[in-house]
């Protein structure tokens, strides 16, 4: 097979991929699904094998025969929906995360918490940052360059996974891949696995459809953006969604049965010349204007803290989103710093103000070693912390938290537990 042509004819499938991409978010279209997606690029790449049949056949030359047109529709297919040599990591069910120090340091973590060092993914770092670049330019709603000029590249690959990509800062070019092993996820999968105990799901499945504003916080990779999934499949169906993120990683909008009125924003990056970034305060306000139930933003990182908070409380009930924090009541200090380097450059204690007006529920996730289970990690709901108010500081009460014997049990009485019990929550009242 001809590598040179399948190269070529990769990035002009790509290239029409993309347009229609924008065609139909200009046109206001719901994207096309994954299989839709794939089903339009066989359909492409048949056009396009034709064309150069006919081309080859004008200039004199002997075209390509039956046989090695299909091996190259193949090869092209595989090159625009495959990772070469990552794909097989990506097809482990079992593989949690996935870790590059250059093209022959591949580490591999497993959901049972054992880490491996695995086979080279590419045969040099050349390779490798060709494959990423591949990857940045046709995944997510815009081209995301990966180059010297662009050596930070964070993006979602079509099966749900995060990557995250930096070059010319580190010896070598060096990659993450977070996995979305759970994209479809409800609350009763996670009280099923023991990642939520049946009274804080019921708890929580109460606050969402009380309309409450929910921050779910946690440490890198302890299950924060599933948690988020769970919830935002509580929302009823008749509501509109929109989701804002820096890379397309929820993926409400891919589950109509679901979310049949959803939209997802993604932030975009300048282009070469420095122009044409939107950044994601940018769209949280412009998610205000086209008239959502609620605005789900996936992560905070930054100054649009200030806006989704102002969102909060101002009309937009039931907001979801997740921030970074070691422990629950991190949370309050952690959004105070981001609302500090915002433009709006809020002192501390407006910003308390702000997130005792908007914030109802703090939910802390994290990844605790079962013992139980011969000390294999685990992720635990551990604390739900309610705001009550703000006097100088946000007041705040643990409402579940986990005892000396490791489970997670009512500690305190909920401010709103009328409210919730109009939705379902019936609480054991055995607070510790």
């Amino acid at each position: 097979m001809d590598h040179t042509l399948v190269k070529r004819f990769r990035r002009d499938v790509g290239d029409r991929i993309a347009a229609q991409r924008r065609s139909d978010a200009g046109a206001g279209l719901p994207p096309m699904s994954v299989d839709d997606e794939r089903q339009y690029a066989r359909a492409v790449i048949g056009e396009i094998l034709e064309a150069y049949a006919r081309s080859e056949v004008a200039e004199g030359r002997t075209p390509p025969t039956a046989a090695e047109e299909e091996e190259l529709a193949s090869g092209v297919h595989a090159a625009l929906y495959g990772v070469g040599r990552l794909q097989p990591l990506l097809d482990d069910s079992e593989i949690e995360n996935i870790d590059i120090n250059g093209c022959d340091r591949v580490f591999v973590s497993y959901a049972d918490g054992r880490e491996a060092l695995v086979e080279p993914v590419a045969e040099s770092d050349e390779e490798l940052i060709e494959l990423i670049q591949v990857l940045g330019a046709y995944s997510g709603l815009s081209s995301r360059p990966f180059d010297a000029a662009n050596p930070q590249l964070d993006l979602r690959l079509p099966d749900g996974s995060r990557l995250s990509a930096v070059m010319d800062v580190t010896r070598r070019p060096a990659l993450s891949i977070r996995r979305a092993r759970m994209g479809k996820v409800f609350l009763a999968d996670l009280v099923g696995n023991g990642t939520v105990t049946p009274e804080v799901g019921q708890m929580l499945s109460a606050a969402v459809s009380a309309r409450k504003n929910i921050m779910i916080s946690g440490a890198t990779n302890a299950g924060k953006t599933t948690l988020l999934r769970a919830l935002a499949n509580e929302i009823p169906t008749h509501e509109r969604l929109i989701t804002v993120e820096r890379a397309l990683e929820l993926g409400l909008d891919q589950f109509p049965e679901l979310h049949p009125n959803a939209v997802a924003f993604e932030e975009r990056l300048p282009n070469s010349e420095g122009v044409g970034a939107i950044a994601m305060a940018e769209l949280v306000r412009r998610s205000l204007r086209m008239n959502p139930s609620r605005v789900i933003v996936g992560e905070v990182l930054g100054d649009e803290i200030v806006t989704m908070l102002n969102a909060m409380s101002q009309g937009n009930d039931g907001s979801l989103s997740t921030i970074h924090a070691n422990g629950s009541a991190e949370v309050f200090n952690r959004i105070s710093t981001y609302a500090i380097q915002s433009q709006e450059r809020l002192p501390v204690e407006a910003t308390q103000m702000l997130i005792a007006g908007a914030i109802d529920f703090v939910v802390f996730v994290e990844k605790i070693n079962d013992y139980h289970r011969g000390g294999r990690l685990r992720r635990l709901v551990s604390s739900v912390r309610e705001v009550n108010g703000v006097d100088g500081r946000v007041l705040s009460s643990e409402v579940f938290a986990l005892d000396n014997a490791g489970r997670v049990v009512p500690r305190a009485p909920i401010a709103c537990g009328a409210e919730l019990a109009r939705h379902g929550y019936h609480p054991s009242g055995g607070w510790s």
